[in-house]
């Protein structure tokens, strides 16, 4: 194949690729960070200790992770046509993707939750926060430079598996691979496939690590007290007005 044969072919794989990587990012990341916050919370010593749920949702976690993706994909065919009405397409191939990225991404988020210094939330408590304040002031704000990594690796895990999801038909880079490479021996296509599949991941690790850095230098030593500042002047301002009140 000529150049301007393969360039309309690669064009339309490389938007079909990021179409299904960039959907299903956005869905694990809201539905993995939830997660994974809700598994440091319900664990011992956790803000809502709750055991039982803690294991049940560690359960699912395991069981969702350690699946093959074609096998997932396969497994949720049903699902699938139920979703979108179509078990082809890029649209279909969302949503094992999603699914199949939610508990990678939670894992992820339950990791980098963990590093937060203890001493943090019990200085928020110890100044009447609640679980929200805890966790929207404390947990997500001082681990979001490991979040920022965790959701990189998460993107490149799905760009794999979104190449995986085109030998079934989903299209984009990995159908082209697969179509041209494997089946028609075309391969310089497949080469081609795989340079532009090396270098978006190359740009995807440095944007990330390089966003990750950026934050972790503007949240560095000393950040947990700035952060505190302005809640300190809340609850001390709470406390004046009770104290007033009883006068």
């Amino acid at each position: 194949m000529t150049w301007s044969e393969m360039q309309p072919v690669l064009s339309q794989a490389c938007w079909d690729t990021l179409y299904m990587v960039g959907w299903s990012t956005l869905i694990a990341i809201v539905g993995g960070l939830p997660l994974g916050i809700l598994l440091v919370l319900t664990d011992k010593g956790g803000l809502l200790q709750n055991v039982l749920v803690n294991k049940v949702i560690g359960q699912v976690v395991n069981i969702a992770r350690s699946m093959p993706f074609i096998i997932l994909m396969v497994a949720l065919m049903t699902f699938t046509r139920w979703i979108t009405g179509t078990t082809i397409g890029r649209e279909a191939a969302i949503v094992p993707l999603a699914i199949g990225a939610i508990p990678f991404f939670a894992r992820l988020v339950e990791m980098s939750v963990r590093e937060v210094d203890g001493g943090l939330v019990e200085a928020v408590q110890s100044m009447g926060g609640s679980t929200w304040k805890v966790v929207r002031s404390v947990l997500v704000p001082e681990a979001l430079p490991s979040l920022i990594s965790g959701a990189t690796t998460t993107v490149i895990a799905l760009i794999g598996y979104s190449a995986m999801a085109g030998t079934v038909g989903a299209g984009g880079l990995g159908d082209v691979a697969v179509r041209y490479g494997y089946q028609r021996f075309e391969t310089g296509m497949m080469w081609i496939t795989v340079v532009i599949l090396a270098v978006v991941i190359s740009l995807l690790q440095l944007v990330g690590d390089f966003a990750a850095r950026s934050l972790h230098r503007r949240t560095g030593a000393g950040s947990g007290l700035l952060l505190f500042r302005p809640l300190r002047g809340v609850f001390a301002g709470t406390v004046a007005a009770e104290a007033v009140k009883k006068s």
